[in-house]
């Protein structure tokens, strides 16, 4: 494809080319180090529980040829030029339609019991930003649909245009830590009354009006917030992660490693609790003897949350929020405990 060709596409809102040329993936390198050892065995599972356009996918094939690889994604477009990308790596490559909480009980219904690792690349992928019809860029109009599953669901204007003004204002300052939260929805609501929401252009019009200008030249575009909250909304993100992590832990054999990209405060905050209930004994002070209920079985791979260098943001301005977390399953331990350390840590 020309230049002149991806400059007019660009221009009409089409992205065309392959999976490769339309994604760079965020910390592939680094994600492969921290997960190939788990992968060297032969037999080896590792489940790509977010997919996408399948690069992170890529690499791992490519750098452990023992490995198969289970790749998940809600998204059927992804599937499909993921599948295109992969074909070369033939049955090692195993495509899978699932949410990510979803993941494990799909595997364990295809006789796939225990994962040595695994990779979660959380929010929207650049396939959904740079496939501007499906309305979650704010920066170009487009049916507010933000449905990251196209054929189930509710879409952003069945939220607009149906939620209370109370329901907008939590989800707005919730999911999208919206400072002007009540003025929005109080907006929102005013000019449903006057017709439906059904573009983007509107909504961003409206969120111009409504946030005043001081605070939309300091914060950034005013579509920023509010689009990430109707985004997490329609696609129940938060709530699927908070299982996902948990149950994606407990298929994990001992050795096994778990990696997760997380790209605002809310997924990450998410993570880090998770990864450190496993990490942190609980057992209670002067007690002679650790029991294996309160021992750790977690090992943490990362120190805090590791961020991706000024030259590779540079190459991949997405990358710039870009948070990563790993640790490695050092001992078996029940659901049950992972849940009641979870509850204390909250």
């Amino acid at each position: 494809m020309t230049i002149d060709t991806r400059i007019a596409n660009k221009e009409q809102g089409v992205t065309a080319g392959g999976a490769a040329d339309r994604h760079v993936p965020v910390l592939a390198a680094r994600i492969t180090a921290l997960l190939a050892p788990a992968l060297e065995a032969p037999g080896a599972v590792f489940l790509d529980g977010t997919l996408g356009m399948g690069g992170h996918t890529e690499a791992i094939l490519a750098a452990c040829p023992q490995a198969t690889v289970y790749g998940v994604d809600r998204d059927t477009q992804a599937l499909d030029l993921a599948g295109e990308r992969l074909a070369a790596y033939g049955s090692r490559f195993q495509p899978v339609h699932a949410v990510y909480d979803e993941a494990i009980p799909v595997l364990a219904e295809r006789g796939v019991t225990s994962i040595d690792a695994a990779l979660f690349d959380l929010g929207v992928s650049s396939l959904q930003l740079d496939e501007t019809g499906r309305g979650f860029a704010y920066s170009v109009d487009a049916p507010l649909d933000m449905r990251m599953d196209q054929t189930t669901g509710p879409t952003a204007a069945d939220v607009l245009n149906t939620y209370a003004a109370a329901d907008l204002e939590r989800i707005l300052r919730t999911y999208g830590e919206e400072r002007f939260a009540r003025k929005i929805a109080g907006a929102v609501v005013r000019e449903r009354e006057r017709a439906p929401f059904t573009d983007s252009a509107r909504l961003v019009e409206l969120l111009r009006r409504a946030i005043p200008a001081a605070s939309q030249r300091s914060g950034g575009h005013p579509g920023k917030r509010t689009f990430q909250a109707l985004r997490i909304e329609v696609n129940g993100e938060l709530a699927a992660w908070e299982a996902a992590l948990p149950a994606a832990i407990d298929a994990l054999a001992v050795g096994g490693r778990v990696a997760v990209l997380s790209y605002h405060s809310l997924e990450d905050r998410i993570t880090k609790r998770t990864l450190a209930a496993g990490a942190t004994s609980t057992a209670p002070p002067g007690l002679p003897v650790e029991l294996p209920e309160h021992a750790p079985y977690l090992r943490l791979l990362t120190r805090g949350a590791e961020q991706p260098t000024d030259h590779e943001i540079s190459g991949n301005p997405r990358a710039a929020s870009a948070r990563l977390r790993a640790a490695e399953r050092i001992l078996p331990t029940s659901r049950g405990v992972q849940q009641s350390r979870l509850k204390g840590l909250r």
